[in-house]
């Protein structure tokens, strides 16, 4: 039964892509990442009593006023990463640890950064039960993105930033993609992708409308403008 639930959500996160297909620019989503999507069990990072629903095509609360992401959302951003077996991928916002396992069946290591302890913790150890073993977290400032590592191959935001974070952008290889939203929430948001160029330029183009939750920047707040 498992089984076919888990192909009827890749099913439906086909589907999807075919639906939007005029506004992300492909037919289909690479197939290592299909992969991937099917591998990763997703009733394993929701609540206990939303269990029954892990496999549907939608967000759920996890806490915190937190929720893990639509799994079509999930294979988006993932794709427009571009990630191949040597990279290395900086996660903003850890949440449920879905996303997060996700990109480990698709990048030499990611590392990843939640804000709320709670959260990060739990998703650390369900990461360790599964036996991901090239991912490190930490709880922290996401905005500030994780400098130890840096530079990285890729950058994905699972939260709506009302900018492109100057510090997430500075630790972006050359050639390096970010899968971003960008926006105020409760009003319009666009999935951004954003990229480097060898030469340290930036180039975006918006993807397709999308709902997340904000993110913060420093003491909590939601960060209107850049820092200094």
């Amino acid at each position: 039964m498992k089984r076919k639930q888990q192909q009827r959500l890749i099913d439906d996160i086909e589907s999807e892509v075919r639906f939007t297909r005029g506004l992300i620019g492909k037919e289909a989503l690479d197939e290592r990442v299909m992969q991937a999507m099917h591998d990763v069990p997703r009733e394993f990072f929701v609540p206990s009593h939303l269990k029954s629903m892990a496999q549907s095509n939608g967000p759920l609360p996890i806490g915190h006023n937190q929720t893990i992401s639509q799994p079509y959302i999930v294979a988006l951003m993932t794709d427009l990463l571009e990630l191949r077996p040597d990279h290395s991928v900086l996660e903003i916002g850890t949440g449920s640890g879905y996303q997060t396992a996700v990109l480990s069946k698709l990048a030499a290591a990611v590392y990843s950064v939640e804000r709320v302890p709670e959260l990060g913790e739990a998703a650390k150890a369900r990461l360790e039960s599964l036996g991901v073993t090239n991912v490190k977290t930490r709880i922290g400032n996401g905005y500030e993105g994780w400098r130890e590592f840096a530079p990285f191959d890729a950058i994905i935001v699972t939260a709506a930033a009302t900018h492109i974070p100057s510090p997430l952008f500075e630790q972006l290889k050359p050639g390096g993609r970010m899968a971003i939203p960008v926006g105020l929430a409760g009003l319009h948001q666009e999935l951004m992708l954003v990229e480097k160029d060898e030469n340290g330029a930036q180039q975006t183009r918006s993807v397709l409308g999308v709902a997340f939750v904000p993110l913060l920047g420093e003491n909590g707040k939601v960060q209107i403008t850049e820092t200094s």
